[in-house]
Formats: structure tokens, C-alpha cells, sequence
């Protein structure tokens, strides 16, 4: 009876309490050196979010697609009317109808410069699309090494105590050192993660677009070399 009194007695409470640590705290007991590696590693997570947002609508935008377009642009290219058929495109503002528009503004001209000008302006709707989206594939690489990064100088620290103490460092402060120098490495593992999900998702969805832009540019030569 006596040794389960002192097993719950307040004291003992109050001890277990403390070995419980919530995440501020963790992220913010790593010392100087890890807040600022956090504080970098929370600037890339924003960043990244920014990013695949801003270019997750973008694409979204850009990869709606009327499956009646290109007989719209047939049906005026057939009755002569080019300047109603790129007012067509230019109401559609996407780098389908602008990859058609441009071809429609080639027509007379030899099919391979038609060919070679849909090309170009396809090179620059793509570029367009994948703006910004490789800073997302840093972030994903360089996200985990800040992480590691972070670690290394925490262990190194952690025994430099041990050293400097002559081998007589209080082991509970030495292993608190250790284990929030780790909390850099899950978050830089978690940020890399998260960038790398984000842009593999976009990478996906703009191959989507410019298969359609392929897709229109080999319907919109096909239809220049139908006989009249």
C-alpha cells in the first residue's frame, strides 16, 4: 500500500507531466540553430502551397476543352470567314484556340511554316503552363537535405556538450538535444513530401493539356489538307 501511495502521489504527476512535450514546444526547444531551420523549412511549405494552387487553377483553366471547337473552326475555315473563325479562338482564351488561332492566321502559307508556327506558339503555351512548377521539384529535393541539415548541427552540438562536460553531461539534457535536433528531419521529410505530391500532380495534369494541344494542332492540319 505504501508503494502505490508514492507511486500516484502528486509529485510523481507532476513528473509525468512534464516528459510530455507538445509540438511548439518541440519545434521551438531545438535551440537557435533549429528554429531557424524550421523557420526556412515553414517559408519553403508556404511557398510550395503558393505554387501548386496558383498553378493547379491555372492549368485547371487552361484544360477546359469544347469538343464542338474544332468543328466550329472547320465549318467557318470552310465558308471562307478567318476573321470570324479567330474571333472564335479568341473568345475560347485557351492554348488550344490560341495554338488554332495561330494557324489560322498561317493559312496560305506553305503547310510547314504552318506546321513549324503552330510548334512555336505550342512551346510557348507550354512554357507558360509549367511556370514556377520546377521551383516546386527544388523544394521536394532541397526540403529534406535542410532538414538533415538541421539534425547534424543538433547532434553536433548535443556532443559538443558531451565533450566539453568531460563525459559527465546530464544523459536526459543530451538525449532532449538529440531528439528535437530530429524534429528538422520529419519536417523537411514532411515539407519534401508534400512539394513532391504537389508537383507530380501538376506534371500530370499539364501532360493533359498539351496532349489536347497536340491533339488540335493534328486536327487543324488534317483539316487544311482536306480537298475543298
Amino acid at each position: 500500500m505504501l508503494n502505490l501511495f508514492i507511486q500516484n502521489t502528486p509529485e510523481n504527476a507532476i513528473e509525468q507531466t512534464k516528459k510530455t512535450l507538445s509540438l511548439i514546444d518541440l519545434i521551438f526547444s531545438g535551440g537557435l540553430a533549429g528554429s531557424i531551420v524550421i523557420g526556412i523549412l515553414f517559408v519553403l511549405l508556404f511557398v510550395a502551397i503558393y505554387i501548386y494552387f496558383e498553378r493547379f487553377f491555372s492549368i485547371k483553366k487552361a484544360s477546359q476543352f469544347d469538343e464542338n471547337f474544332i468543328g466550329i473552326i472547320k465549318e467557318k475555315i470552310s465558308k471562307g470567314n478567318l476573321t470570324e473563325a479567330k474571333e472564335v479562338c479568341r473568345q475560347k482564351d485557351s492554348p488550344v484556340s490560341r495554338l488554332t488561332e495561330k494557324g489560322i492566321s498561317r493559312i496560305g502559307s506553305p503547310l510547314e511554316d504552318i506546321n513549324t508556327a503552330i510548334e512555336n506558339a505550342g512551346k510557348l503555351e507550354v512554357y507558360k503552363l509549367e511556370k514556377n512548377v520546377s521551383i516546386l521539384a527544388t523544394v521536394a529535393g532541397a526540403a529534406p537535405m535542410i532538414g538533415f541539415l538541421g539534425t547534424v548541427i543538433g547532434m553536433v552540438l548535443a556532443f559538443h556538450q558531451l565533450a566539453t562536460s568531460s563525459g559527465q553531461a546530464d544523459m536526459g539534457s543530451l538525449a532532449e538535444g538529440i531528439y528535437t535536433a530530429m524534429t528538422t528531419t520529419v519536417a523537411g521529410l514532411i515539407v519534401g513530401i508534400i512539394a513532391y505530391i504537389g508537383y507530380n500532380h501538376l506534371v500530370v495534369k499539364t501532360d493533359k493539356v498539351v496532349h489536347q494541344m497536340e491533339a488540335t494542332a493534328v486536327d487543324f492540319l488534317d483539316l487544311l489538307n482536306e480537298p475543298a
